[in-house]
């Protein structure tokens, strides 16, 4: 059951205060017999990690795998976990069984999981769930991460400004953020300052939005002079911003950032000025949401998070995976039994 309400409550404001983000779960529905009951609460660190209660050990590792999935999309998701087999028309939708698209033992994406449907639901079978059906509602929660302005132009200062209205922690420089907590952008406004060593420094470190304020002539000069793979440099925004007619210091930092919103929620990028062999070549600057590594357990050919919470085994220099104990139990008994 779950443990006092503010054991759940403190991690999620502790969570709050640090700008980590997490997803708080919380059961909507329970078939007898089960572990769980509807009101159950817990919220999933972005390690993996559950503190709460949400259902036993078996559903836990469902629970952990979506609210990873459903973190790295930034959408909610309604989790069904149901112990049934598969009927007549074939399995439940969402079924993890090992042969739907992944390998037992192999690591995989979140790609060889099924989408949430229209309603954001997703039905999964877990063949080694003991009660009913659990429907569990799963809502990502954190801050929109650090923006990282290096400058003191009257731009930066915009920039900076309309980036703490839009919930960012605004730093400046990418040795002031907390360890941990998301770098989502680094944007270059200082007219000259030291722009190659933070871009360079930007790149390396894997900010996803990394900008130049500069001009298209001034820019690409800049560009070519990183010492870096032209892969990595064509990633930089420069001129930094969606072309909106923006005049303004005000109305630069309204096209930085709504390039930024647009990079994160995946939309179609524009094109950028970047030295490149191909002129006319738009470079994409859509941000994909982060994988979450999966697994099939070889046992019960339930899809689980490759995270270091998760139970796991290494045998013969591959690591196999598993949703509980009893499955882990079973491998270690005779791995030779399920394919190792």
């Amino acid at each position: 059951m779950n443990g006092p309400v503010d054991v759940v409550q403190t991690a999620a404001d502790r969570l709050r205060a640090e700008r980590r983000r997490f997803v708080a779960a919380t059961v909507v529905r329970a078939e007898k017999p089960t572990s769980a009951r509807a009101g159950d609460r817990a919220v999933v660190l972005d390690d993996g990690t559950i503190v709460g209660f949400v259902g036993g050990e078996c559903a836990r590792a469902s629970v952990t795998f979506h609210a990873l999935a459903a973190l790295a999309a930034g959408e909610p998701r309604l989790l069904r976990i149901t112990p049934e087999a598969a009927g007549p028309s074939g399995p439940p939708a969402g079924d993890t069984h090992a042969g739907v698209g992944v390998e037992a033992g192999a690591d995989a994406s979140v790609g060889a999981e099924p989408e949430p449907d229209a309603s954001g639901t997703v039905t999964v079978h877990n063949p080694c769930l003991s009660g009913g059906t659990l429907e569990i509602f799963l809502e990502p929660e954190g801050p929109p991460g650090v923006v990282v302005v290096h400058g003191d132009s009257t731009i930066a200062r915009a920039v900076a400004d309309l980036a703490g209205w839009l919930g960012y922690a605004v730093e400046p420089s990418l040795d002031a953020p907390t360890p941990g907590v998301e770098v989502a952008a680094v944007i270059v406004a200082s007219h000259g300052g030291d722009e190659r060593a933070t871009l360079e420094a930007a790149l390396r470190a894997g900010v996803p939005y990394v900008a130049l304020v500069a001009s298209p002539r001034r820019g690409a000069g800049v560009l070519e002079t990183l010492d870096l793979p032209a892969a990595d440099v064509a990633r930089i925004s420069s001129p930094a911003g969606l072309d909106i007619g923006s005049r303004t210091p005000q109305e630069v930092a309204l096209s930085i950032m709504a390039e930024l919103v647009a990079a994160r929620r995946g939309r179609p990028a524009v094109a950028v000025a970047v030295p490149s062999p191909e002129p006319d070549k738009v470079v994409d600057l859509t941000v994909p949401a982060a994988a979450v590594g999966s697994a099939v357990d070889p046992v019960c050919g339930m899809t689980v998070a490759t995270v270091a919470s998760a139970r796991h085994v290494d045998h013969d220099g591959v690591r196999y995976w598993f949703c509980g104990a009893g499955c882990e139990d079973a491998f270690r008994s005779d791995p030779a039994a399920y394919g190792a």
